[in-house]
């Protein structure tokens, strides 16, 4: 078994009419464990339009995590639960952190929100610090495990880089593989979810989960294509004028 997994972040409008680049970054690959096993990964971070350095924190933030990942599945006694998701949170503050104090900024100069998905043959870790979203299946339908995170006033939400960043992370294990995963920026969410009840809108999602089962090897590059194309289609940015980001992966059994 294993996955097969396309994503892609574009600019949204009122990014392209200033002539600022897209603050999204993400990654979804499959990696081999210790063991041999494949394991999924989805990482998606948005940066704050409000931060001088928010792209940069979100690129950060994901390409620091493809690395811990890398280097913690070298271990046979790797394993997905909520230790492993603060251990990997608090890596990523670190390093921007580090990075900041480097260029003589503050970390809130780098704010990004923070969306992962880890799945393995023997179980899922879902988690999140800040809004965009998650939907999983994992046996009984599309579901989204953690709720958009809003701040305290509108249009606020939560960032990797808040000095309450491990409290506020929320995370949910699930003993099962994952069969379809999403993850999304905030930018795609009133698309995706039924924003009433925080619930995935099953027909944004069908036709990206059939397409990809159906894709060969050789139409990888071409499936990447479209889903741009699609992220920026007049459809989607009469809805959103923010960057977007969509991640997709389905189980091949």
């Amino acid at each position: 078994m294993t996955w097969k997994t396309v994503a892609a972040s574009v600019a949204g409008t009122s990014h392209t009419v200033t002539n600022t680049p897209c603050q999204d970054s993400c990654l979804a690959q499959v990696d081999l464990t210790a063991n041999g096993l494949p394991i999924l990964s989805i990482f998606v971070a948005d940066g704050a339009g409000s931060a001088s350095n928010g792209r940069d924190g979100a690129e950060i933030a994901v390409q620091v995590s493809a690395q811990f990942l890398a280097d913690q599945i070298k271990s046979k006694e790797f394993a997905l639960n909520d230790e492993l998701a603060v251990e990997l949170v608090s890596h990523v503050r670190e390093q921007i952190y580090a990075v900041a104090e480097e260029q003589g900024l503050l970390a809130r100069d780098f704010a990004c929100t923070y969306l992962a998905v880890l799945a393995t043959s023997f179980g899922t870790l879902v988690m999140q610090i800040g809004d965009g979203g998650i939907v999983i299946d994992v046996g009984a339908g599309l579901e989204v495990p953690v709720v958009p995170m809003s701040g305290e006033y509108a249009n606020m939400t939560h960032f990797v880089t808040d000095e309450d960043a491990i409290s506020v992370l929320i995370t949910q294990c699930y003993p099962c593989k994952a069969k379809k995963v999403s993850v999304f920026s905030d930018g795609i969410q009133r698309l995706a979810l039924n924003m009433a009840d925080n619930t995935a809108f099953e027909p944004f999602f069908a036709p990206f989960f059939r397409v990809l089962a159906e894709t060969k090897p050789e139409q990888e590059d071409q499936l990447h294509g479209a889903l741009l194309t699609f992220l920026n289609s007049s459809p989607v940015n009469e809805r959103t004028d923010d960057d977007k980001t969509l991640a997709l992966a389905v189980l091949v059994e």
